[in-house]
């Protein structure tokens, strides 16, 4: 394992020296834009592993992607070799279709301290939840970024970060009443405190979520990848291209309903996956919104 190939992986070209802010959101942005967050392992026969040596071959030598607890143990790897102040945080993701959080501690996200600010460092959520730049944590600050609007509230030493999205032009309108589509304008992703987690602490959770008929994981196939100007996504065999701001506070959403020997060719141009066994889609409907 080392950084170099890494970034080949990611296409990162700049500096490595400095341990600067602007230096760890072109990482980060490189990292979002060609690594996909993913479960797709699920749903062709293979297991899903916290080992970070496996994690590293599957991203960055098979060109895979994963879900948080892979993206983000990696990216936590990567810039504790470049000298970053890192950690892990557990986060617990909020359920719309429940409108509660989820009880069951699933989501890895990483915590890097600059010159004594500390910043969210989340490569995986994927879709408009995806934040694109690290995030201060600050309390009721709204952090605008080119998927919308973030912020952080703190209470009683709990963290909850939200987001604000623009309208949204949906020109298939038979998509329009997707429950794939968010439906309010302010949605709730997750909420966490600052307590200190290990990989070991996902153990359960990464068994729970790729085997249990409740898991989201289970009920849907899901491959997501930022772009330069929005984020796509395959979901079973609906295929999503969202382009953010395409009119002043509207976001572009369209929708396409792929065959079943049109997924993997989709995989392999849109997402750059190229998968070893194969894939069978899922999509249960409900508990997941883009």
């Amino acid at each position: 394992m080392n950084l170099e190939e890494y970034f080949a992986r990611t296409g990162y070209k700049g500096s490595t020296e400095k341990q600067d802010l602007e230096t760890l959101t072109d990482i980060f942005q490189h990292h979002i834009r060609a690594v996909p967050f993913e479960n797709l392992s699920i749903h062709c026969g293979e297991k899903i592993t916290l080992e970070l040596e496996h994690v590293y071959n599957k991203i960055v030598r098979r060109k895979r992607g994963g879900w948080c607890m892979e993206n983000n143990q990696l990216l936590g790897w990567v810039l504790k070799g470049l000298g970053y102040d890192t950690g892990f945080l557990g986060a617990y993701v909020f359920n719309p279709h429940q409108n509660a959080y989820a009880t069951l501690m699933t989501h890895l996200v990483v915590k890097v301290v600059i010159e004594g600010k500390a910043y969210i460092v989340d490569a995986g959520f994927g879709v408009s939840y995806q934040m694109w730049q690290p995030m201060e944590l600050v309390s009721g600050k709204d952090q605008p970024q080119a998927p919308g609007v973030f912020r952080f509230t703190e209470k009683n030493g709990v963290w909850y970060l939200e987001k604000m999205r623009r309208k949204q032009y949906i020109p298939n309108q038979s998509f329009s009443n997707s429950d794939l589509l968010e439906k309010k304008e302010c949605r709730k992703v997750y909420m966490f405190s600052l307590e200190p987690r290990t990989v070991e602490d996902f153990r359960f959770q990464c068994t729970y979520l790729q085997t249990s008929p409740d898991s989201l994981f289970t009920k849907k196939s899901i491959c997501t990848l930022q772009t330069t100007d929005g984020f796509r996504a395959l979901i079973g065999w609906t295929l999503t291209e969202t382009t953010y701001n395409y009119k002043e506070n509207m976001d572009l959403v369209e929708f396409v309903t792929l065959e079943d020997e049109e997924v993997e060719k989709t995989l392999k141009e849109k997402f750059n996956i190229a998968l070893e066994r194969k894939l069978v889609p899922i999509n249960v409907k409900g508990s997941y919104t883009i």
